[in-house]
């Protein structure tokens, strides 16, 4: 298990004193090295048997799997899973969480981050990034109040959690945030963070990827299976408003139907996909100004990606919660030549 641990954890956190140790699993690359930089911890504390893995899945928005010349690569959802239990979590004990709300025969079904967004009106922004809070932060604490309600109930106490991520000091808002705080106290649950991973570098999650006992997503490549690092640099949305212009460019070119998907609520609304960039600018760009080799073309043809088209469809006829006024005020940069860059 102690493959890549070049460092060790941030801060140290006294893991015996949680009655809930709770690693977020997102499927992407620090993911990986945190779940076994934690699981080393958890290994010498001897508290292996407190640990619940989450994954907070985007549904049809993550990466999906791929199959490229008889090769089939996992998808972000499958790689978390496999994240938790190549490094000693039991399957049982990982859960997959994601949004839903009442269908129509009673049943409940995904409630996609595009849907929200087109209900709402606006697309995240880096000053109000909600969608953080409705398909992750709040969908995982979600799934903790049945637990913490059995647990209060048998140890008559507050149930202390420790949330755990893979989260590094790579961008001006996660330098400043600690690698170690508390996050939620009151009479049901007292919630610490753990950024175990946070000082480590880019390259040195690359190096440990080397000898990695679990494999990365396919969409870090330039094409899947290749491993040369030069596909999209985050793993996260595949359309993620906070992803640098070239990780855009490369995801229009391998999703161009949820491109469009996200073009339509774009128009429709009036709000811009990013305040310096409208996604038909991206498209535009990349059909007709040059933009990376997509290596792989998503079909997206399948039943789920209909029922999020119709859903957000569905979402678009109803007027939107917020009016867009972030497209109005901001000024878009204009096309600087096409530079696919940074």
């Amino acid at each position: 298990m102690s493959s890549g641990t070049a460092h060790r954890p941030a801060c140290n956190p006294d893991l015996a004193s949680y009655d809930l140790l709770a690693p977020q699993l997102s499927g992407g690359k620090d993911s990986a090295v945190m779940n076994c930089v934690f699981m080393d911890a958890v290994a010498r504390a001897g508290v292996a048997d407190r640990v619940i893995s989450y994954h907070a899945s985007l549904d049809v928005l993550e990466w999906p799997a791929v199959v490229v010349d008889g090769v089939r690569y996992p998808g972000v959802s499958e790689l978390a899973a496999l994240q938790s239990a190549t490094f000693g979590i039991p399957a049982n004990r990982h859960v997959e969480v994601t949004r839903t709300l009442p269908a129509p025969d009673g049943t409940r079904m995904v409630h996609s981050l595009l849907t929200e967004m087109a209900a709402y009106g606006r697309f995240p922004r880096m000053g109000s990034p909600y969608c953080r809070k409705a398909a992750k932060e709040s969908v995982v604490s979600a799934a903790w109040t049945p637990l913490v309600t059995r647990m209060k109930r048998e140890l008559g106490h507050p149930v202390r959690i420790l949330k755990v991520m893979g989260l590094r000091s790579d961008g001006p808002d996660r330098k400043n945030r600690a690698a170690f705080r508390n996050i939620q106290t009151n009479s049901a649950r007292i919630v610490d963070e753990w950024l175990p991973i946070k000082e480590w570098s880019t390259a040195d999650v690359k190096a440990w990827h080397t000898t990695a006992p679990v494999p990365y997503s396919w969409t870090y490549d330039s094409a899947p299976g290749v491993g040369d690092w030069a596909g999209t640099s985050r793993c996260s949305c595949s359309l993620c408003v906070y992803a640098a212009r070239r990780d855009l460019l490369l995801s229009v070119g391998r999703r161009p139907r949820l491109a469009d998907l996200y073009a339509e609520v774009e128009q429709t609304r009036g709000d811009s996909f990013r305040a310096d960039w409208r996604i038909t600018d991206l498209i535009r760009h990349a059909k007709t100004c040059g933009a990376p080799d997509p290596g792989v073309i998503c079909a997206d043809d399948g039943p789920d990606f209909t029922a999020l088209q119709q859903q957000v469809r569905a979402a678009l006829q109803v007027e939107p919660r917020k009016e867009p006024d972030f497209a109005r005020r901001n000024r878009r940069l204009p096309c600087d030549g096409c530079t696919p860059s940074r």
